[in-house]
């Protein structure tokens, strides 16, 4: 802990990253690599503490996206470097498997077959042991999938490990107000405490609270949809004790291994969100609204849907529900695309706002970044000096 520390207010830095979660921990660590002064902002009393390590732990393989070739191909493509790269965090100690609605399901079980091989990720029909659970009069087929976990309590100690390897200066419980442009150069950032200091470069990677940043700075918001969403986590009945399920393709259901916790996830395409709103329709602070409502869980409603098509399910033990706001963007509501956002401010020259929907495209973010031409030059400016 002992680069975290409230810098005084005359201290400048030449990249400040905003938001402490697994893209803001890459973001930071990938630009102390090309600047010699980073910072790392977060809000909460430690690195991924929020949507990060409050979801299902998937490391994408493409499957879950049969109606988004992109998406599913970048998740093939980025899946074997992610599980070399963050072995540590890994449990592939399980089986997965993903299972075909026969009725409400957007694809069948040949167009999901198909895909897969387009894709390049490895599918095979499930063996009669596993198939047997499921409710055949519910399910057209079911395939063995290869699709690994993630250990976010791990991942958080690496990250921090790599941070304070990076030199990067991290500073929890700091809440970013505002980014404006400086007097003298570059940009001004404005702590809520009162705290201020310059910064040559700002990455806006508060996730839900990206709009809420780019509000209380002046700028334009950008077309986001939130989410409430109940993520409930049980004991498993001994049938599906190392195997993860997921039940596609549209209002169904997943369970899996929630390492961090030791225990399973179980979410709900229809009783998971409890309620949505997009910005900039609606604007509000997602994180206060969410601690305000105060949620009810709907494990119940998940539980008895999800063991229609698996009935072991009934074994389980409800333990108890996380709850999250998940933000995506509007446009992919609909075809379940997860495109990284990169938008650029001019309006303030070097502030730059990203979000990922998935953690395994965070390949996808450092190349783009590395493609921009005014941060290479920015770079041999500031080593430079």
């Amino acid at each position: 802990m002992g680069c975290e520390m409230r810098v005084p207010s005359h201290s400048d830095f030449d990249a400040v990253v905003v938001g402490g979660g697994f893209y803001g921990c890459c973001m930071a660590v990938f630009l102390s690599e090309r600047y010699p002064r980073v910072a790392l902002l977060e809000k909460q009393n430690d690195l991924i503490t929020r949507a990060s390590f409050v979801n299902q732990a998937r490391i994408h393989n493409g499957y879950h996206y049969p109606r988004s070739f992109m998406t599913g191909l970048r998740s093939a493509f980025n899946f074997p470097r992610f599980i070399v790269d963050f072995k540590e965090c890994i449990d592939a100690t399980f089986e997965k498997f993903y299972a075909i609605a026969a009725q409400q399901s957007k694809v069948t079980a040949f167009q999901f077959e198909s895909f897969c091989r387009n894709i390049g990720s490895p599918v095979r029909p499930a063996p009669p042991r596993i198939s047997g659970l499921f409710n055949q009069d519910l399910i057209e087929a079911v395939f063995c999938v290869r699709e690994y976990a993630f250990d976010a309590s791990k991942l958080r100690q690496m990250m921090r490990q790599r941070l304070n390897e990076a030199g990067v200066q991290i500073m929890v419980n700091t809440e970013v107000e505002r980014v404006s442009s400086a007097r003298s150069n570059g940009l001004q950032v404005d702590l809520a405490d009162g705290t201020q200091f310059s910064a040559e470069l700002v990455f806006n990677c508060a996730y839900s609270q990206i709009n809420k940043l780019l509000e209380k700075s002046g700028l334009p918001l950008l077309p986001l949809k939130h989410e409430i969403a109940e993520l409930a986590l049980i004991e498993p009945p001994d049938e599906l004790r190392g195997l993860g399920v997921t039940v596609m393709d549209g209002p169904f259901f997943s369970t899996m291994p929630f390492p961090a916790l030791d225990l399973y996830s179980l979410s709900h395409v229809r009783y998971t969100p409890h309620e949505s709103w997009q910005e900039p329709q609606v604007v509000r602070d997602p994180h206060r609204y969410l601690e305000e409502r105060n949620p009810a869980s709907k494990y119940v409603f998940m539980l008895k849907d999800a063991q229609r098509y698996l009935p072991c399910l009934g074994g389980a033990r409800y333990v108890r529900s996380l709850f999250e706001v998940k933000t995506v963007l509007a446009q992919n509501e609909m075809d379940d695309g997860r495109p990284i956002l990169f938008r650029r401010h001019p309006e303030l020259g070097n502030a730059i706002t990203i979000m990922g929907g998935k953690i395994d495209n965070i390949y996808d973010v450092l190349q783009t970044l590395n493609g921009i031409h005014d941060l290479s030059r920015k770079k041999a400016v500031l080593n430079g000096r």
